[in-house]
């Protein structure tokens, strides 16, 4: 099945993590203009490989520089038509249980992974209710769905919340022909599980424990994400895809 697009232009938040930079190549692929956003740069390679693609550093979590940035892009495009939002921190060492964890810690993972996301949506949703159209996929985590002895709270917490965001804006913003959907990510070999290069074996003991006996890859994300944005996804609103190698289907 190919795949179509309606939309020509498309922000990407997190853009230069392994998530991002796989949905900005595929986006550019199929001849949508990208921002990309993130506090880290993408390599000139990169750029030079996918010319739909222009980058600006941004920290998502000031609303004002966030503004300019998607306000130019938009003045240039005259639309916004996708929001892709993967920003999202996971610091082990410092997000652990809520009995332990500091409160600056709490904060700040809630400022990048959350509060973003209502950045995002106050700047680029009365834009795309201008045209009558739009999309938007968020990354979530499947740490959202249960509890754990190891615990992120921080983390799981954040997108936990993101997946009720994602649903209420779906309700909001139907009439406008708004689409707000929210893909559950399992283990994916991207730059925040460097872990695994120090220790291999933790990744090959994870993998035995995966239904489909292995670990993600950006790809597999990439993937869904281009579906939910197509126009052949366009009756699917308000929902979340759980793309986790069969993990959370275990009894």
């Amino acid at each position: 099945m190919k795949l179509n697009y309606k939309g020509k232009s498309a922000v990407v938040t997190g853009a230069c993590g392994g998530m991002g930079l796989e949905i900005s190549k595929m986006l550019s692929q199929n001849n949508i203009n990208v921002l990309m956003l993130d506090v880290k740069k993408p390599e000139k390679d990169f750029l030079n490989k996918n010319k739909k693609c222009v980058f600006k550093k941004v920290d998502v979590t000031k609303l004002k520089q966030l503004k300019s940035q998607i306000d130019l892009f938009y003045n240039y495009n005259k639309t916004i038509d996708y929001l892709i939002n993967t920003t999202g921190v996971l610091w082990f060492n410092k997000d652990i249980s809520v009995v332990d964890i500091l409160p600056e810690t709490w904060d700040k993972v809630f400022q990048i992974n959350l509060k973003s996301m209502m950045f995002l949506s106050k700047i680029i949703i009365p834009k795309m209710q201008k045209n009558n159209f739009g999309s938007m996929v968020h990354i979530s985590s499947i740490d959202a769905l249960s509890g754990d002895d190891k615990p992120q709270d921080a983390y799981g917490a954040s997108k936990a919340a993101m997946i009720r965001l994602s649903k209420s804006l779906a309700i909001q913003f139907s009439s406008k022909n708004i689409r707000s959907n929210i893909i559950l990510p399992g283990p994916i070999e991207t730059g925040m599980q460097r872990r695994w290069k120090k220790n291999p074996k933790a990744k090959k003991n994870l993998e035995k424990f995966i239904p489909l006996k292995r670990v993600g890859k950006p790809t597999d994300i990439a993937n869904t994400c281009m579906f939910l944005l197509s126009d052949q996804a366009n009756y699917i609103t308000g929902t979340e895809i759980t793309v986790d190698g069969g993990i959370t289907s275990k009894p």
